[in-house]
């Protein structure tokens, strides 16, 4: 499969602020990605990395009902583990529950949140995983659409 362009709809990017220099990395790699690609996108922020899959359901199905659809979903977000079992909680939670949104309604995700053991490790992951995210969502857009929601270059 080649390029793609996406001719309707198009993507939106969910963010956790919660680490606002981590996230604002996260986010550029995103866009640099998509502007590259031509892709349009919308932004939305959510306070921390388990509202995101709320808002990811909540915007899947708003665009089940309109003539406009996204057509794929990034997540973007960071979780850095404490000294108490909330890391494993809030991780293990966002993931599942991103996984079961996207797969429920069968679209493209890009998951973009980091799971760290420390602030450092965070930050030096931040600054290329937005862009692996918006990378992920744009093939499986390719594998999906192939032959429906966009043209070939």
């Amino acid at each position: 499969m080649g390029e793609i362009r996406l001719t309707h709809g198009k993507l939106l990017i969910i963010v956790s602020k919660y680490y606002k220099d981590i996230s604002e990395n996260l986010l550029k790699s995103a866009e640099i990605f998509l502007k590259n690609k031509s892709i349009i996108f919308d932004v939305i922020e959510v306070p921390g990395a388990l509202e995101i899959p709320q808002a990811l359901n909540f915007n899947a199905t708003l665009s089940k009902d309109k003539a406009f659809v996204y057509r794929g979903f990034i997540a973007l977000g960071c979780i850095i583990k404490g000294e108490t079992y909330h890391f494993e909680i809030v991780s293990n939670e966002t993931n599942r529950c991103l996984m079961n949104v996207a797969i429920k309604n069968s679209f493209p995700l890009g998951n973009g949140v980091i799971t760290a053991y420390n602030y450092e490790q965070a930050l030096k992951r931040s600054h290329d995983k937005g862009k692996e995210a918006a990378l992920a969502c744009y093939e499986l857009i390719k594998i999906k659409n192939y032959n429906n929601y966009v043209d070939k270059d």
